[in-house]
């Protein structure tokens, strides 16, 4: 009996197909994890995946996925055509927020969903953001990521008419707490309607605007 069972049926309940944390698995379970996909030929997201592990797989295994490095997410049956753009924007604090937008990006595009991305607008320097606050606004539903003291997630949600998904990464140390503390800020802020998922969680907050969207 395998080490795994896969949930082939949540795309049927809830929109959202299968993935696969591989950041506590072995390069073996991970292996036969693909195969079995392959088998059913069934699409698999693979997120958490270093580099490092990604080397240690089988070369059938590797050939078959399409890898980013950024995000270290990995896509089983390519890169679908976008159903739409425009309606989803991913926002980030600074250039080390970018492995944690990059895991949404890759989480909206395996199912198939756009989305604009505006890297390097932290609050420390407002005019950054403001440059670009009202292509911002265009989009029904805001991905908020920073770490640090979290201050981006509060003014973006007193700024945009959509929803806002803050996402705190464990970007800053001392009293920063590996995200404890932009996730104390987003949970405390006073924007009214700040929607919050847990630190580093890209995909999540993915899935929480697609949930938004109707998907």
């Amino acid at each position: 009996m395998s080490e795994f069972r896969l949930d082939w049926q949540r795309a049927e309940r809830t929109g959202m197909c299968e993935a696969v944390l591989c950041e506590p698995k072995s390069a073996a379970q991970i292996d036969a994890i693909v195969a079995h996909a392959v088998e059913l030929d069934e699409r698999l997201l693979l997120t958490r995946l270093g580099a490092r592990k990604l080397g240690r797989l089988s070369a059938a295994a590797r050939s078959l996925l399409d890898y980013d490095a950024v995000s270290r997410t990995a896509i089983l049956g390519g890169v679908p055509a976008l159903r739409a753009t425009g309606r989803i924007a991913i926002v980030s604090g600074g250039t080390s927020d970018a492995p944690v937008a990059h895991e949404a990006a890759r989480t909206l595009a395996f199912e198939a969903e756009g989305a604009t991305l505006v890297h390097d607008v932290g609050v420390a320097g407002l005019w950054r953001l403001m440059e670009r606050i009202d292509e911002i606004r265009r989009h029904r539903v805001v991905i908020a990521v920073a770490g640090m003291e979290g201050a981006l997630f509060s003014v973006l949600a007193g700024l945009v008419p959509g929803a806002v998904l803050a996402v705190p990464t464990s970007v800053g140390y001392g009293v920063g707490a590996g995200g404890h503390a932009a996730l104390n800020a987003a949970l405390a802020s006073c924007a009214s309607g700040l929607t919050v998922v847990n630190i580093d969680n890209g995909f999540g907050a993915a899935h929480a605007a697609l949930r938004i969207l109707g998907r």
